[in-house]
């Protein structure tokens, strides 16, 4: 909004910033930030009162979570008030790419909301049918998918490799579903722990602000041989949108954590990560940014494949953040180990812009 009234009013001077990518995303992340802190302890207190007993805890799942009954969820609304409020301030409203990803932020939020809604409601971890679920998240994913190849190429571009891409025709459709489907529920399988899930997000928005914003310069995109996406800078501020809102959350998500942000809050960032892979060119990127998640799912996939076949388990308990507590590693040392993890992966994937 400010940044449409800024091209309108041809402002000079100090208040010329506005129109400024880097700026306004240093703006947003401490917009969400401070949106994000002054909100959540009266919307913490409003979730606790009306969940009553808070998510339901699994009894097979480490005894040691049996101490966060009572613990509300549905703390993601606090992220996506958080995200659209800062986004609708300082972004470019006029831009295609803004509004694909919004429509998977909240699209995924609502159907994660609904998956919450029928948790407490029900006091039973299991929720909304899978299938269901599925089917509308790929219905929203199409819709963004659409919008944002109106706009960028059919390619899929290697990292390693300059001015080399896979052109996959209409099949990149499915191809980018796909992906903002399959890193939503990834983010969504990682949220089991205290801050987990949280600042790996915040890591992952942080690379790709940097990505975003790379690719949406020819200069800077010629320069390092990275797909060039006009338009694609804009998305460096909803990253930073992200990040002031993860931080924000985490204030309250730190162990022992005061809410969980719930399949409310997982689905609509990891959804939100997948969408901007996708219109910033760096879906394969993302894989490796976003490796924990990856890993987190892979973890679930190889369980259930290797004990449908031979009945035994190969991990303790997946996802495999449950594996290593299962081993005797407390809840903290995992989250905080994990969150090294992603950093590592995170200076991986920003090392694929110059390695080519």
């Amino acid at each position: 909004m400010l940044y449409l009234i800024a091209e309108w009013l041809h402002f000079e001077g100090v208040a010329n910033l506005i129109r400024y990518q880097t700026f306004r995303a240093g703006a947003t992340l401490m917009t969400a930030l401070l949106i994000g802190l002054v909100i959540g302890p009266k919307f913490i207190n409003m979730l606790r009162v009306r969940q009553g007993k808070g998510q339901p805890i699994r009894a097979d799942g480490p005894q040691s979570h049996q101490a966060k009954v009572g613990t509300p969820t549905m703390g993601g609304l606090m992220i996506l008030i958080s995200v659209i409020l800062s986004m609708l301030i300082w972004m470019d409203l006029t831009n295609p790419f803004v509004w694909a990803c919004l429509a998977v932020t909240g699209g995924f939020g609502v159907i994660g909301f609904l998956d919450d809604y029928d948790k407490v409601t029900k006091n039973s971890h299991h929720g909304v049918s899978g299938r269901i679920r599925l089917l509308m998240e790929f219905a929203v994913a199409g819709v963004a998918a659409w919008i944002i190849v109106s706009q960028i190429s059919t390619n899929l571009y290697v990292p390693f490799l300059s001015d080399r891409a896979i052109p996959l025709g209409p099949f990149y459709y499915i191809f980018a579903a796909t992906v903002i489907v399959g890193f939503g529920n990834a983010v969504n399988l990682t949220d089991g722990l205290d801050g987990l899930a949280t600042m790996p997000v915040v890591i992952a928005a942080g690379a790709f602000s940097i990505i975003c914003y790379l690719a949406g310069r020819v200069d800077f995109a010629n320069y390092l041989g990275i797909p060039h996406v006009p338009g694609a800078g804009e998305l460096a501020i909803f990253c930073a949108a992200i990040m002031g809102a993860g931080l924000a959350f985490l204030w309250f998500n730190a162990p022992p954590a005061a809410v969980f942000m719930g399949d409310t809050g997982s689905l609509a960032l990891g959804g939100a990560l997948g969408a901007i892979s996708v219109a910033s060119h760096h879906e394969i990127v993302l894989l490796i940014v976003g490796g924990l998640f990856v890993a987190e799912t892979a973890s679930v996939i190889i369980q259930v494949f290797w004990f449908k076949r031979t009945g035994r388990r190969i991990f303790r308990m997946a996802p495999i953040h449950h594996h290593f507590e299962q081993l005797g590693w407390k809840e903290s040392t995992v989250v905080i180990r994990f969150w090294i993890v992603s950093i590592v992966l995170a200076l991986m994937g920003l090392a694929t812009l110059k390695l080519r």
